[in-house]
């Protein structure tokens, strides 16, 4: 089992942690991670970008000039699309863009991000995180203590802890969640991972 150390908020270490293989130990499998972010940017997308057809652009009812005679080529309207102000040839239209995934599919990418951080060295648990009084400064303390004063990083909790919330979500490149809601997206999106050794627990229990 992968073994890592803990620790505390002054950055020192006071123990260690075994990690569960089968979570934190796979082999990575890097098209299934592809697969998972896509669905995932794919169902964020809002779908409400629109543009006219030459049908519902208003105007363009009478024929410009004569078919024949003029010299100039034909024109039926001037809505059609070569015309300025006139409508778009194959308008994009309001869509849904999501779709779903296999749940197992979605855990063994979640699994794959956690095991990179793993081995890359990129996971960093603490015996706890506390800050008291919601204050910015204090969570930067904990960063610099960390060494991870402008990283972008991510904070796991075991649950939603109020005052850690408030006292991160000023700080830039810093987005804090908690051990049930963790995702594929949000962890390959930061350099570094932080989990307190109660929701790594808890995310042993949930995803194992």
């Amino acid at each position: 089992m992968p073994k890592v150390n803990v620790y505390n908020q002054l950055g020192e270490v006071v123990g260690d942690i075994e990690l569960n293989e089968a979570i934190f130990g796979i082999e990575v499998n890097e098209h299934v991670v592809y697969e998972v972010v896509k669905n995932h940017l794919a169902n964020r997308r809002q779908g409400t970008q629109s543009a006219k057809t030459r049908a519902e652009v208003r105007g363009g009812g009478r024929k410009p000039w004569r078919q024949k005679g003029t010299g100039r080529a034909r024109q039926g309207s001037i809505r059609a699309p070569q015309w300025k102000g006139g409508g778009v040839v194959f308008a994009p239209k309001p869509r849904d863009y999501s779709y779903k995934i296999n749940k197992k599919i979605k855990r063994i990418a979640l699994k794959s991000v956690l095991t990179d951080k793993v081995q890359n060295n990129k996971l960093v648990v603490l015996n706890e995180l506390v800050i008291s009084d919601a204050k910015t400064k204090a969570f930067a303390q904990v960063m610099k203590n960390l060494q991870l004063s402008g990283v972008k990083t991510l904070f796991v909790t075991k649950e939603n802890d109020p005052e850690v919330v408030r006292s991160g979500r000023n700080i830039k490149g810093v987005d804090i969640t908690f051990a049930n809601l963790i995702n594929t997206y949000d962890i390959i999106n930061h350099e570094v991972l932080v989990m307190t050794k109660d929701a790594v627990i808890k995310a042993q229990e949930v995803f194992a």
